[in-house]
């Protein structure tokens, strides 16, 4: 056992620790297709002891997408797997899904340790078992470097923010579901206190925190979202604002939304940069993974303990992504900390233009469009692109960061 019984007693004791999450496994009918979740052994030295659980739809291409999976305390990785909703869209858009899951002789309550030093270092601990997994499916699966991204929820969360901050290299984007700052917290006491009210810091100290973590480093970084309910009390909502300072910071980007946006659920939407860095806010909801259960194409997952049904985030972070078959965004480039955000961006003649066909619906979702009064316009120009609905299709062309417009 790696933590010494102290530790992980105290941990167990106040309400499942900094990132409860607690999960019923819900029983669904088997799946027409082959595939499914399945345990991977010898990926690597696996300094952290925890598991691998691997799912790779039926017909995978070469050089596809992959996602990692991160649960919360007291769940695992079938009951994250099940209810999160990302199998349905990887099966509807052929990406593989790497799922770890924390052992109990790690952490009591099964939280990744997200404050342990040891674990959240680069190189290092269950960060550094993580990242063997998607070398692991890198080698095995086809599975494109360029594309891997990173999502969880609460400690998983938390350690999500670990992955983007110790391996930039390596994550294209990332979401942090109802988590906190990276190093928000360094031992077990400092957890609770990160956790609730929340730790205060300047934009430019989170972000060194991050730049910390990988000395040096001076290569792309990855786009993050945050989502947070405004009635959670397990994680408080200040957590929420704390994040999105520290990668506005390490992304170089102001801590002012460049646009917002109204979604269904009561959630709104904040965008930093150019689509550099957005934070969702759910009025009303606690603590979990905003899902919307649901046939169509924007619902997902199933409503149960810490899966809370509002909107189905697992969809939106598809497409911030860039999973959905349209245009995969580039991570924005390292840039001197909080600059001032230029509200009217200038098309650059030299840029490489990048075209996307799709529903207006599915342009105001991945933040290429906004809606008014019913129609849908293209980011950028302002071009009306016709009613908001999923029927009418608009092609749209990137002729600078966050100016869109018809055509191609």
């Amino acid at each position: 056992m790696r933590r010494s019984p102290s530790i992980l007693t105290r941990l167990a004791g106040a309400v499942a620790g900094a990132v409860l999450a607690a999960t019923a496994v819900v029983a669904v009918a088997a799946p027409a297709q082959a595939a499914t979740l399945t345990q991977v052994t010898g990926f690597g030295s696996n300094p952290g002891n925890l598991a691998m659980y691997a799912y790779r739809p039926d017909g995978l291409p070469a050089g596809a997408p992959a996602v990692v999976l991160l649960h919360g305390c007291t769940q695992n990785a079938a009951g994250y797997f099940t209810n999160s909703g990302w199998r349905k869209y990887a099966d509807l858009w052929r990406f593989a899904l790497i799922v770890p899951q924390q052992p109990s002789a790690n952490n009591a309550n099964s939280c990744f340790n997200w404050f342990e030093t040891g674990d959240t270092a680069r190189g290092q601990g269950e960060a550094l078992s993580i990242k063997q997994m998607v070398d692991h499916a890198k080698t095995n699966y086809g599975v494109d470097p360029a594309r891997v991204y990173v999502s969880g929820l609460s400690a998983g969360g938390a350690m999500s923010a670990v992955m983007l901050a110790t391996y930039p290299d390596v994550f294209a984007a990332g979401s942090v579901i109802a988590g906190v700052p990276y190093r928000c917290a360094t031992s077990t006491t400092s957890a609770f206190s990160c956790m609730s009210p929340g730790v205060d810091k300047t934009p430019a100290a989170w972000g060194d925190l991050v730049r910390n973590a990988y000395s040096g480093y001076a290569g792309k970084r990855p786009r993050v979202a945050i989502w947070h309910g405004t009635a959670d009390y397990t994680v408080a909502v200040a957590n929420a604002t704390e994040s999105r300072d520290q990668w506005t910071n390490v992304l170089g980007v102001s801590q002012t939304p460049t646009r917002t946006a109204s979604l269904p659920a009561g959630t709104s939407l904040e965008v930093y940069g150019d689509d550099a860095v957005r934070l969702y806010r759910v009025s009303g909801m606690g603590h979990g993974t905003p899902v919307d259960p649901g046939s169509a194409t924007d619902q997902c997952g199933t409503a149960t303990s810490y899966f809370l049904d509002t909107i189905c985030s697992t969809y939106r972070d598809a497409l911030f992504f860039g999973l959905d078959g349209g245009a995969t965004p580039t991570p924005t480039a390292t840039a001197t900390p909080t600059p001032t955000a230029s509200p009217t961006p200038t098309p650059s003649p030299t840029a490489s233009p990048v075209c996307v066909t799709a529903s207006n619906y599915a342009h105001v979702s991945a933040g290429r469009a906004y809606h008014s009064a019913g129609y849908a316009y293209a980011l950028g120009s302002n071009q009306r692109m016709g009613l908001y609905n999923t029927f009418y299709t608009t092609t749209l062309k990137q002729t600078a960061p966050a100016h869109w417009v018809i055509g191609c």
